[in-house]
């Protein structure tokens, strides 16, 4: 004999099927993650005399920030980068670079980055990131163009839930009050940053 069923009990049994079925991903809530050291790029460029756009990194950094997956919202968010580890393969600029006339890494060990507000695009493309930047010991706001490239369970190694990243700003660092070689336009006073990581889900 043909049994009829309720569409409340039909939808109840569709959603215990739902919880039952396993997902790839673990549901997204709240969560704290890490940039993992190991797949962090901190780039960045800036004009030389107008002939080449100089480019370098930064080999030292580290971060962290509290992120919902599922509704996008960024609690909390900080990055560290050590000035001192600045890198353009040439000792003598480096060594310009980290001193007075820029970075002055001695008396500001620290470049900070401080997350303030995070509005999602569409497919995790087109996002912006907002928050404060401390230079030279003055902090000010500055925006970043963001791409959420991935988030899946790792593939090997640590398998855990990761974040792929991408990340990129413009600054103008005479805000900052590092202006060498600007009047001169001896070096560019707009410095492109760009940021490339994974972080994991703690």
């Amino acid at each position: 004999m043909q049994k009829l069923y309720s569409s409340s009990f039909l939808s109840s049994v569709a959603l215990l099927l739902s919880m039952m079925l396993p997902t790839g991903v673990a549901q997204a809530e709240p969560a704290d993650w890490k940039i993992d050291p190991e797949h962090f790029s901190i780039a960045f460029e800036a004009s030389h005399v107008g002939y080449q756009n100089q480019m370098g990194l930064f080999l030292e950094g580290s971060g962290s920030f509290r992120y919902d997956a599922a509704t996008h919202d960024l609690s909390a968010g900080r990055v560290e980068i050590q000035a001192d580890s600045i890198f353009t393969n040439h000792d003598g600029r480096d060594n310009h670079l980290s001193g007075r006339d820029f970075l002055n890494a001695r008396r500001n060990p620290l470049i900070v980055f401080e997350a303030t507000d995070y509005a999602p695009g569409d497919d995790d493309a087109d996002a912006t990131l907002t928050g404060n930047l401390t230079l030279l010991g003055e902090t000010h706001p500055i925006v970043l163009d963001v791409i959420i490239n991935k988030r899946a369970d790792y593939p090997f190694g640590h398998g855990r839930e990761t974040l792929g990243i991408s990340a990129n700003t413009t600054i103008t660092r005479s805000d900052w009050g590092m202006d060498y070689g600007v009047a001169d336009n001896l070096v560019g006073d707009e410095v492109t940053l760009r940021f490339e990581l994974e972080a994991i889900r703690q």
